[in-house]
């Protein structure tokens, strides 16, 4: 049945099996604004077998893609939004401003198909609807905030609220409500032999939006099924949810449950933890404190914006005061297990793959740590491939090898430019393209 909202003209469809026997009203997924209906015996529908279960507040989608899921009673403006992005299969929703709303899809932005640019106000009374008290406050006062909002059965989204020159705009960032496994992700064995250590400190560490939460969570799930331990999360704000399987999960998120990371990190010591996971290493003294939880028989997960292995050891190194740096660099040379840095790359046919470079660490690489020789370490990244270790461009050749990746693809996203194109052309890749950019 054809239903169409007299506000903002939207249409779609409605199935008659849905409707209850009296009048009842229904939301328009779109603009929100009520639609009224007739029931059963008043429009003489047919009855139809089976009847799908009753709803608190019935609903239509449209016919046309993208299909807005049914938008339940009680439901936000932005949740039409959302749920258009989800079924887009897009990373992000981006809302500005007097502009269309956009999604990242694949690594591109698009237009969500039939929105309008929103002004100013439209964009404050979208986010109103779903901002906590304190995230409103927050924003007043700084013009920017972080908070997680759910559409219970659809996802989970990570928001950041924010000003510019035309108004305020917000970023949502999906986080599904499955949670990603070590198999869904194809963890290599020594990935998953770091989630066995009984102490020491693992890195995943990429660009913004490179999927570390996504890895992380895979590492944290493995734990979580093969472990009997304490797990302390301390995320901004909670991302994945985690129920408790082998492990006992606590998950804190900070400004909500706790102060900051390095308050929730020193308060941990005393919470008898196995496993730590940092959501962010931000400061000086939070990765001072997780070096030292590290040392202290724990083991502890984090993340930086490092883009390969033997920069995430000096990016660590130089964020302490000269004359503290020769303890940190024997403190690091003993609590360091292994580095995996990501990099995101287009998929051929649609979606997105992850290349990773890992570091196992060795005695080898604790030598050259404490001896400040970490430009060596890419050295034993090219020769530990027995070790489980893997460079950047490895990665890179292996999904091209595989035709995951297109080799374009790769060659944009490489540091190591000229040394990708010569294991291309040791193993026969075709680079002819190269000449036509």
């Amino acid at each position: 049945m054809q239903v169409q909202c007299r506000s903002c003209g939207f249409s779609g469809m409605f199935d008659p099996a849905r409707a209850p026997d009296h009048a009842f009203t229904i939301k328009c997924p779109k603009c929100g604004s009520a639609i009224q209906m007739q029931g059963r015996q008043q429009a003489q529908l047919p009855d139809a077998e089976p009847l799908l279960p009753p709803m608190q507040g019935p609903q239509f989608q449209p016919p046309t893609p993208p299909s807005l899921p049914v938008l339940p009673e009680g439901s936000k403006r932005i949740d039409a939004l959302l749920m258009a992005m989800v079924d887009l299969k897009a990373s992000d929703l981006h809302v500005s401003s007097e502009c269309a709303p956009m999604v990242r899809k694949d690594g591109t932005m698009i237009a969500v198909p039939d929105w309008p640019p929103l002004s100013a106000a439209d964009v404050k009374d979208l986010m109103w609807a779903i901002t906590p008290d304190r995230n409103k406050e927050q924003f007043e006062q700084c013009h920017d905030t972080d908070f997680a909002y759910e559409i219970e059965g659809i996802a989970r989204f990570r928001v950041n609220l924010f000003r510019d020159r035309k108004g305020p705009g917000t970023v949502f960032r999906v986080i599904p409500s499955k949670i990603i496994t070590a198999e869904d992700l194809n963890l290599s064995k020594e990935i998953l032999n770091l989630c066995r250590m009984p102490k020491g400190l693992v890195l995943v560490t990429g660009p913004t939006g490179s999927g570390k939460s996504t890895t992380l969570c895979a590492m944290i799930d493995y734990i979580n099924r093969t472990r009997k331990d304490h797990l302390i999360t301390i995320e901004d704000p909670i991302e994945f949810v985690h129920e408790n399987k082998g492990c006992l999960i606590n998950q804190r998120e900070v400004h909500e449950h706790t102060a900051s990371f390095k308050t929730a990190l020193r308060a941990a010591l005393r919470e008898d933890p196995d496993i730590v996971y940092i959501g962010e290493m931000r400061d000086l003294e939070t990765i001072s404190i997780a070096i030292e939880t590290a040392e202290t028989g724990h083991l502890v997960f984090g993340t930086l914006h490092t883009s390969t292995a033997p920069s995430t050891i000096d990016r660590i190194i130089d964020q302490f005061p000269g004359d503290k740096q020769e303890q940190i660099r024997m403190m690091l040379a003993e609590s360091l297990r292994g580095v995996i840095c990501q990099m995101l790359c287009k998929k051929t046919g649609g979606g997105r793959i992850a290349a990773m470079e890992v570091l196992i660490v060795t005695h080898s690489v604790s030598n050259l740590i404490r001896e400040k020789k970490t430009f060596q370490i890419q050295s034993i990244l090219q020769t530990g491939k027995s070790l489980g270790m893997c460079t950047m461009n490895d990665s890179f050749l292996e999904l091209v090898r595989q035709r995951k990746v297109m080799p374009e693809e790769a060659y944009d996203k490489a540091i190591d430019k000229a040394g990708l194109l010569g294991m291309f052309d040791k193993h026969g890749i075709d680079t002819s393209w190269l000449n036509r950019t």
